[in-house]
């Protein structure tokens, strides 16, 4: 079977001499053990101490009283040189149409990519893929998939950075892969009647089922905490499908995370989702708009699963597309920079991929051209767009580079959120 790829193992191109590395002291998005050397100052050189002699308290007219000598100015430390990381240097060899890619996961269609995703990842440098709908083909026919996918990769595409492959493998009703070779998943409130240990042993079984496909990234488990089992079925997005591990944070915690933690244990990284939390509203953003969460808080209890996880070392977190009038009213949670920099960043101390909902298809950004969708996001601190329509990637490509170009802050902004990506992918 093939595995997937190894970000670690990669060769990395070194930036030429007279290559302006960007800076990583500026980017709120930096990823810990990305190594970089820390740099040790010099010691300060002491000041000269006085010789301790007493001088005679009449000392004879011929003497002449020694000089106490002036003590020597502090010598400022001195930082060491720093060794560029290795995801700093694969940043500076980037063009900026590159660095913008790596910023894209566009969906490719698990029965078959269509042209326009093909052209997202040749022509407009996309760094991440996701297969989407259905398929029952099993892992012969995906592993052949995705192969066709990794295969892009090239120094012209993505300058030689190896794409971060996803699917959507829950279970129960939202489970993308079937057929030979994959395992039949319930449902996350089935899943959570087994326990938390049996429940990481089973998503470890199915994380290698991914990993000997190629597939290096999972998006889930839904860490959403719906109010009621008497709400559920009210509950579009998530009760209604059964997609919740129980009624009250703490049990989603230890439930939740117990499935994340057996995905990582297979060597496929888990996403978190859907931050801060859709298990309150009633419709579903994928097929209504102006959906709202009328409860939820920054400081909120159903908060707990999410902050567990980052606690943990998740580098993966999913915004929702809702509203949540009691945090930020105006925005939806991916153009929310209280939600993404203040909540995430901040609270929770999240130094990782902040990946949002699907952008490009659901009815909640219907309000909203393709390149508004982009530039929102990433101007209010995302890190990655993901994409079910191929076909929208350019103009949202094309945007954020224009803006870039333009714009220092939102190119700082750009950089700083494309090295979190290289960092994750080193580490991965």
């Amino acid at each position: 079977m093939r595995k997937s790829p190894s970000f670690a193992s990669l060769s990395v191109s070194i930036a030429t001499a007279g290559v302006l590395l960007v800076s990583a002291a500026g980017c709120s998005t930096g990823q810990t053990n990305s190594g970089q050397n820390s740099a040790e100052g010099t010691p300060s050189v002491a000041p000269s101490s006085p010789s301790g002699m007493q001088a005679p308290s009449s000392p004879p007219a011929s003497v002449t009283k020694p000089a106490v000598p002036s003590p020597a100015p502090s010598v400022a430390p001195v930082p060491a040189p720093s060794t560029p990381s290795a995801a700093e240097q694969q940043l500076a060899a980037l063009s900026l149409e590159q660095r913008v890619g790596q910023l894209f996961m566009v969906a490719a269609k698990a029965s078959g990519p269509e042209p326009g995703t093909m052209e997202a990842l040749t022509k407009y440098h996309a760094g991440n893929v996701y297969l989407s709908g259905r398929s029952k083909a099993g892992t012969a026919p995906t592993a052949s998939l995705v192969s066709s996918l990794t295969g892009t990769v090239s120094a012209a595409t993505t300058g030689g950075v190896p794409l971060f492959v996803a699917t959507d493998q829950e279970g129960g009703y939202v489970q993308v892969l079937s057929g030979p070779g994959f395992s039949t998943i319930p449902t996350a409130l089935v899943q959570a009647s087994s326990g938390a240990a049996k429940l990481r042993a089973d998503a470890a079984t199915w994380g290698k089922e991914l990993s000997s496909v190629g597939i290096n990234v999972n998006l889930a488990p839904v860490l959403d905490t719906v109010t009621s089992p008497q709400f559920a079925p009210s509950n579009a997005p998530i009760g209604h499908f059964q997609r919740e591990y129980g009624y009250d944070p703490a049990n989603v915690s230890l439930l939740g995370n117990a499935f994340a933690d057996g995905m990582q244990d297979a060597g496929v990284a888990p996403v978190v989702k859907h931050f801060p939390g859709l298990g309150r509203v009633v419709p579903n953003t994928d097929v209504t708009s102006d959906v709202r969460d009328t409860a939820t808080t920054r400081n909120d209890p159903a908060l707990g699963p999410f902050h567990a996880a980052i606690k943990s070392g998740a580098r993966w977190v999913m915004v929702s597309n809702a509203y949540y009038d009691k945090i930020d009213a105006a925005n939806i949670a991916p153009f929310s920079s209280t939600v993404m920099d203040t909540m995430l960043r901040a609270d929770a101390g999240f130094k990782g991929i902040v990946l949002s909902d699907d952008l490009c298809s659901a009815a909640q950004l219907e309000a909203w051209s393709d390149a508004e969708r982009a530039l929102n996001f990433f101007g209010a601190g995302g890190t990655m767009l993901v994409c079910a329509d191929p076909a929208s990637i350019p103009a949202m490509h094309q945007a954020v580079v224009q803006k870039a170009t333009s714009d220092p802050a939102f190119r700082a902004k750009v950089d700083a959120a494309a090295l979190t990506v290289l960092r994750v992918k080193a580490n991965q």
